[in-house]
């Protein structure tokens, strides 16, 4: 059937429409996954407004040098905490639109880190920190950091406390592919769930009394952002063992090893890293 000029123009509208509320649905859910964390990154605040006073209270009652300087260290590193949040936290919900560029996959994850740090150890989740390498792919930060917020919490709320979340970074020098994996002991995804879980407003877990979760948006949004880079995600589970999603993004080479490879070509020492 020959489409008309009007026709054609209605199927571009059409597609732009879907586009736009694609990018507002993954704002959606990145607010989502703030939410989850307000309680517990309100609570850190708290912690550190706590330090500064009490510390700030005590260089004003003693007179010594030393403990003055105690003083001034622990409001020092406490604001330096907050700061890393904010950053965090002003990174995560900046939109970045669609811009790739060359990223450590290690700091992403670490800046993550900061923002549920709380929250995981409000729930008692210990976190095993397993980076064999600093792999760097050319990503839109903002994305990949949603991403890995997503299942982290995911992680998270399908473990009891006790749990544990291992997670691992690393570079496959034979398929060119840097590989994230994030991996809970939780109870693990039925065999007949898993053909679903990427399916839009499909979910396996129910809404929390804050409402949090349950709307099924997470993993299939996560799985519209990686194979817009050019990735894959994958997931393996076992029940009453735990599951694993595993990222791979095509690793790109760093400005500083592309320079030490080609002085090595021409016999030059690698440029000194800075300590």
């Amino acid at each position: 059937m020959t489409q008309t000029p009007a026709d054609q123009d209605r199927i571009r509208q059409l597609t732009e429409e879907n586009e736009s509320l694609r990018q507002q649905l993954k704002e959606c859910q990145k607010l989502s996954s703030v939410g989850v964390l307000a309680s517990s990154i309100t609570h850190e605040f708290n912690n550190i407004l706590t330090t500064v006073i009490n510390y700030a209270k005590m260089g004003l009652r003693h007179r010594d040098d030393a403990m003055r300087d105690k003083s001034f260290d622990k409001i020092l590193a406490a604001g330096q905490r907050a700061a890393r949040i904010t950053t965090g936290m002003l990174s995560y919900a900046r939109s970045s639109g669609s811009r790739q560029e060359p990223r450590d996959l290690v700091e992403l994850m670490e800046d993550v880190l900061v923002l549920v740090e709380k929250d995981l150890q409000v729930h008692r989740i210990s976190v095993d920190r397993q980076f064999a390498s600093h792999p760097q792919a050319s990503v839109n930060a903002s994305q990949i950091q949603q991403v890995l917020l997503n299942l982290i919490i995911n992680a998270r709320q399908a473990m009891e406390p006790g749990g544990r979340l291992t997670l691992k970074i690393s570079q496959n020098t034979d398929t060119g592919f840097a590989e994230i994996a994030v991996q809970d002991t939780g109870g693990g995804i039925p065999p007949e769930k898993l053909p679903q879980i990427f399916s839009p407003f499909y979910s396996t877990k129910q809404a929390d009394d804050q409402g949090q979760g349950g709307t099924g948006l997470g993993l299939s949004l996560c799985r519209d952002i990686i194979e817009s880079h050019r990735g894959r995600i994958r997931v393996e589970t076992v029940v009453g063992r735990g599951t694993t999603f595993t990222l791979k993004l095509p690793a790109v080479q760093s400005v500083q090893s592309a320079t030490d490879e080609a002085n090595s070509a021409v016999g030059q020492p690698p440029l000194s890293r800075a300590s």
